[in-house]
């Protein structure tokens, strides 16, 4: 291989079918797709699994590698028809949710794994696709900034906030909030002092660079500027997704 080439980095899901028979795990099923923002899936997933007990699978509709929107790859534990049922159901965002949302297997798949499911969530754009399975019906919810002005499509009510507790229906803000989801979720099961040694843990301190990261804190000329470069069409092309 040229070593100027690119390469295709793989992420590879544990599979632990063994634990999946302890009643006192935690069966943490996350929604893959292609197209899925890896950060999304990553960001929660390095929390989560650091709480006691949990399991992680990752389940796709194959087992075929999923093609992140970064370039990652990530190689499912499962296929919808082996996956366990879910304790905790999460569904990350990105620009895939558009063709997901159109995707009778996938759709099905979320109502069915939220039907025996504690908590059903999602990170970013996942909660179209849990509002597309009807479960954001009547629920306050958020998604990622540049496209909260869509979620009462999905029957959902706009909070804004980084993470969103409706009931047993906890969503995210864009990316980074995934972190965030997952910390309060450690807390709710766990109790605050795990979620806090969990943090420490992966020295979730932050301090960004700059003053913003949210429209709300962010100089106006950034937030049109992204808009216009990136969110406007973004948003468009989810609009006419939900419409279908």
């Amino acid at each position: 291989m040229d070593p100027r080439e690119p390469r295709a980095w793989v992420i590879h899901c544990k599979r632990k079918d063994i634990l999946m028979t302890d009643p006192s795990a935690t069966t943490i099923v996350f929604l893959l797709f292609p197209g899925i923002t890896q950060l999304d899936f990553t960001a929660p997933a390095q929390a989560l699994s650091r709480m006691p007990g949990a399991v992680l699978a990752g389940v796709a509709a194959s087992l075929d590698p999923i093609v992140t929107d970064s370039g990652f790859s990530i190689m499912p534990t499962h296929d919808f028809a082996t996956a366990p049922q879910a304790d905790i159901l999460c569904v990350p965002g990105g620009h895939g949710v558009t063709d997901a949302l159109s995707d009778g297997a996938t759709i099905d798949f979320i109502a069915r794994q939220a039907a025996g499911a504690q908590w059903v969530t999602s990170v970013c754009t996942g909660a179209f696709l849990l509002g597309r399975a009807g479960l954001l019906a009547d629920k306050r919810a958020t998604t990622h900034w540049g496209y909260t002005h869509l979620l009462p499509l999905v029957g959902a009510r706009h909070e804004n906030a980084r993470v969103v507790e409706d009931g047993n229906v906890v969503t995210a803000g864009g990316v980074t909030s995934g972190l965030d989801f997952a910390l309060t979720l450690i807390a709710r099961l766990k109790g605050d002092a795990v979620a806090q040694m969990i943090q420490l843990a992966i020295e979730y301190d932050p301090a960004p660079p700059f003053a913003g990261g949210h429209p709300d804190r962010t100089p106006e000329a950034v937030t049109a500027g992204l808009k216009a470069r990136v969110y406007d069409a973004a948003a468009a092309r989810m609009e006419q997704a939900l419409a279908r």
